[in-house]
């Protein structure tokens, strides 16, 4: 079935047969107390617990339409075998590896697979039926089989939300546009990381550039 769904630029119409969310690493190390972004004093709990309520609205509706969920969860190798090393441009920028170097308390404990900071929030806990897709880069295409996944379901819009708006949402969203995916992000579902104007930015791209931007509301009503 073809609905209408209420979006910026311009309305977009979505096949709700084809159509699966995309949680962005709504984890314990950017989310919970005691993990990793709680140990390095970047933790924002009013501002993540508001939009984990939101997500949790979003992932409801679109289970009762029939939508796949699939999760992603950022995380390496206790070894971090699978991070990449200085020829490697995450080596150089991706902050966990950063602080796995110049902090003892990070390394084999955060982010790591199998540890309790990489797995998803109990407030949305992933149910047997979703699916998990573990990635080692911001983006959940390279070095997984997201692609895959969307392929033999015959998927062909995906919704976002999750964190980070500006990192890994907006690096997965690119990364579907040039994939031929029709990507639309769920800007009040979707948290930024750094200063406030870096949301907007992000959204702009994903309106002008990428695809598409609708509001939990307006999404839940259109399934409705």
């Amino acid at each position: 079935m073809n609905i209408i769904l209420r979006a910026d630029p311009e309305p977009v119409q979505i096949d709700t047969a084809r159509t699966a969310l995309v949680v962005v690493d709504v984890q314990n190390a950017f989310c919970s107390k005691g993990g990793l972004f709680d140990i390095l004093g970047q933790l924002e709990e009013d501002k993540i617990n508001k939009i984990i309520s939101i997500d949790k609205k979003v992932i409801e509706a679109c289970r009762r339409k029939g939508f796949p969920v699939i999760y992603f969860r950022m995380g390496f190798r206790p070894d971090l075998a699978d991070a990449g090393g200085p020829e490697c441009i995450s080596y150089w920028k991706e902050d966990t590896l950063i602080s796995a170097r110049e902090d003892p308390r990070v390394k084999g404990r955060y982010l790591t697979h199998g540890s309790w900071d990489w797995q998803v929030v109990d407030e949305i806990k992933p149910r047997p039926e979703d699916i998990l897709v573990n990635k080692n880069r911001y983006s959940g295409f390279p070095n997984t089989d997201f692609d895959i996944v969307l392929r033999t379901r015959n998927i062909k819009y995906l919704l976002f939300c999750g964190f980070f708006t500006n990192v890994c949402v907006e690096s997965s969203i690119r990364d579907a546009f040039f994939h031929e995916y029709f990507p639309i992000i769920i800007s009040d579902a979707c948290g930024n990381v750094g200063p406030d104007f870096t949301q907007d930015a992000a959204i702009w791209n994903v309106t002008h550039i990428f695809g598409w931007a609708t509001t939990s509301k307006d999404l839940i009503r259109s399934l409705k």
